[in-house]
Formats: structure tokens, sequence, C-alpha cells
């Protein structure tokens, strides 16, 4: 991309809107799962606009459905018209949710998403208290910001709900690091029991909780952790809800739902990004009472517009009838066995971890677990000058994050495993000199 279109960028956009790397790319065309610079350089691409581009580009059963629905000449009607695709897209993802008499309301987030679910959470419960978790993050809305654990993306400490942190999120940095499964449950359970005595009024509203954190470093809690919490909750009449933002529609491969690993159904889920594969959707699914609670007028005026369920209903048709969740489960343990074997050679890799095709490799100082973000920083600049795009994260902002669309590849799984091991091998070299 030219410095011209760098130093525009700079002069109108806020200065917090980050961009990657030394020298910011724009993407002009993709197909696939890669995707081509204004230079003209190719690169496969392991973040997918954030876990958005699901599917991969330029998928011509998506593109249809949206063109079809273009030429209808109807982009927008909003929600005081009846939209067939919103009906259609909300009744399979209500099947698909588990959730007993299940309604959906469709917004243009998971921001958006999180903040009706807080929204509905705390006028039926009557409470303003909320349970989250540390290093959680939710949104850059006021009460999703209210709720993120994690300093980086917490812009103000004011906020519409009284929020407390239970331990849970960090597993490789917290203070149960190096417990067993079972043990680490059971410490998680005794401090959300702890919390609840010591710093609310016991009429909590929900807990939050993302199955992955995904913006915290794609932390992956054990089995079992959340149905702790849940029992818990149940016995005070506390609603859980599920931020499935980056965890749904299959990438963890082992399930479609990521609280699904856990063995309970919430009582609402939260969702956007791959639904769309780049479309402008999420939503909220709960019980139908819980929906339902809201005693004052509300619409969405884009959510769940003609445009994108068409795109997302062909989206949710497509990574159902091709097994996607079936492909992320595969190529995710290729990508994991084929990083470990990575991260034995390089102690600059301090640990991996993911389900899926959602992994996280947490890069620290040579010798230790001291975070390095420089590690980090390195990895983004040599993946892609050889070719592959990827994220980075974490509370330290030293997580390597990889999220490529669903429908990888072998041959793109072995190609990338190829560019890490460059990129990991550079990184060791730049930190142990």
């Amino acid at each position: 991309m030219s410095d011209d279109l760098v130093s525009r960028h700079r002069a109108v956009m806020p200065n917090w809107l980050a961009l990657y790397y030394d020298e910011p790319i724009e993407i002009v065309s993709a197909k696939g799962r890669r995707v081509t610079d204004s230079a003209g350089k190719t690169y496969l691409d392991f973040f997918a606009g954030i876990l958005t581009n699901a599917i991969g580009y330029d998928v011509e059963e998506i593109s249809g459905a949206i063109r079809a629905q273009l030429d209808t000449g109807v982009l927008h009607t909003s929600t005081l018209y009846l939209i067939r695709k919103q009906v259609e897209l909300a009744e399979q993802i209500a099947e698909l949710s588990g959730i007993p008499d299940a309604k959906v309301f469709f917004t243009n987030s998971g921001t958006e998403a999180n903040e009706t679910a807080l929204m509905l959470a705390t006028q039926f419960r009557r409470s303003n208290q909320i349970l989250a978790i540390r290093n959680s993050y939710h949104g850059r809305a006021f009460a999703t910001i209210g709720i993120t654990g994690n300093r980086g993306w917490s812009a103000s400490s004011l906020s519409p709900v009284k929020v407390s942190y239970v331990h849970g999120g960090y597993r490789y940095r917290g203070p149960f690091a190096g417990y067993s499964d079972a043990d680490y449950i059971a410490a998680c359970v005794d401090d959300l029991r702890d919390i609840l005595q010591t710093t609310t009024s016991g009429d909590v509203a929900a807990m939050i909780v993302e199955p992955i954190q995904g913006v915290g470093g794609f932390n992956v809690p054990p089995d079992g952790l959340l149905a702790g919490f849940k029992e818990v909750l149940d016995e005070h009449g506390i609603l859980f809800i599920s931020d499935e933002v980056q965890t749904g529609w299959g990438r963890t491969g082992e399930h479609f739902w990521g609280i699904q690993a856990h063995g309970v159904t919430p009582d609402a889920m939260t969702f956007a990004k791959g639904l769309g594969n780049g479309l402008a959707i999420g939503g909220v699914i709960a019980r139908g009472d819980l929906m339902d609670c809201l005693n004052a007028n509300s619409i969405s005026t884009f959510g769940g517009n003609p445009v994108s369920t068409a795109g997302a209903k062909a989206t949710l048709d497509y990574l159902l009838d091709h097994d996607l969740q079936g492909n992320a489960a595969k190529l995710g343990d290729k990508l994991l066995n084929g990083l470990r074997d990575i991260a034995s050679r390089y102690d600059v890799v301090g640990d991996v971890r993911g389900k899926g095709l959602m992994i996280g490799v947490e890069l620290v100082e040579p010798g230790g677990k001291e975070p390095s973000p420089p590690a980090a920083g390195v990895v983004m600049e040599a993946t892609k000058a050889r070719g592959l795009l990827v994220g980075k994260g974490g509370l330290h902002n030293n997580v390597i994050r990889l999220a490529p669309p669903m429908t990888l590849t072998d041959e793109e799984t072995d190609e990338a495993l190829e560019i890490l091991g460059e990129s990991i091998a550079r990184a060791h070299e730049e930190r142990t000199k």
C-alpha cells in the first residue's frame, strides 16, 4: 500500500484504530483462502478478518444469494416489516441452538449482541450485577467495555453495570497454573462462590463467558469448567450467557457451539462474525421468556436486514452442507500437532493451545515465561514477508492468533506450518542474540 494512503488513514482515523505491520497493507482482491494487496502480493489468510470470513472469499453460493437479493432492488426494509430470510435464518439458528423455546434477535455486530444480552438479563433479573471472567473481551460499547476483563481494551471505568470478575480465563499465567484439570475447575468454582459472597449483594443478573477467550489470546479452559460454574449459578437463579461470537458455527471442531464442550445449555447465546462471512450481522438467541421480558419498544434499523440475512443463510447452509465443522476438527488437530512440534524446538514458544481452527501461540523470552511482545512482532512481520497473514492478541500482546477460513485444505495447512516454523525460528534467533 502506498505511504499516501497510510498518511491519509492516520490523518482522519482515530489514533486508537490500530493497523497491523510496519508497512500496512490494503487488501484489494481475494479468492478461496488467499488475499492480494494493492502491490500485487498474495497471502494465505490465517486470520480471516478476525474469524469473520469463515468460509473464505468469493464463494459463489454466498455471492449468488447476495446478488439475488440485490437484484430485487430491496437492500433494506427494517424490522418494521416482515423479512422472509430473517425469519428463515432465525428458525434455523433457534433449532441449532438447543435452547428451549428459543427466539432470535439480530444485530449488526458482536458488540451489539452482547449489549442486547446484558439488557435482557438485567431487565429479567431486575439487577445490574454481572459476573465476567478475567482477561475477557465482549465488545467496545458502554456495557461491554464495562464487563471486559482486560485493561488493554477497557477504555473507561464508567459502566451501566456492576461487574465482578471470576478466575478461569488465562490458565497459562493465572494463579492456578499448573493445576490438574480437576483441581483447576475446583479452584475456579470455589472462587466463584467466594466472589458471590464478598463482592455482590447476591441478586446477580447473569454470568457471561467466552468458551474460548478470543482477544485474550485463544485461552482454553478445561472441559467442564463452565458446567461447574452453571451449577453454582443455578443455585442462585443467575442467568448464564455464552458469548459465541468467535467460538460459534463449528469453528472449535468438536462442537457446533463452544459451550457444548462443557455439557450445559445456556439461557442465552450471542453470535456474530463467521455467520455473515464478511457481512455485518450478529445476534442473540435466548429462551422465549427471557427474550420477551422487555416492556418497552425496541427495534434494530439494520439488524437482520434482507442483504445480510440472505448472505448469512447461504453461509450457514454452505457450512452445514460441506461439514466444515469436521474439516475444522481434522485440520485443527494437524495444525496443533505441527505447532507443538515446532514449539518443542524453540523455547521462544511458551504455550500452544486451542481447539479446531482457533489456535494461539504464546511467545515468551527464551528460558522462562516472561511475555515477549517483541517476539510476537517478529513472527507477525516474518509471516507476512513469507506470504502468510496471522493475528495477534493476548493480555500482553504476545500471542499469535490463528483462525483461517474453515474451508482450509491439507496443502494450505502444510504451507502455513512451514512458514510459521521459519518465522518462529527467526523470532528465537532474534531473542537469543
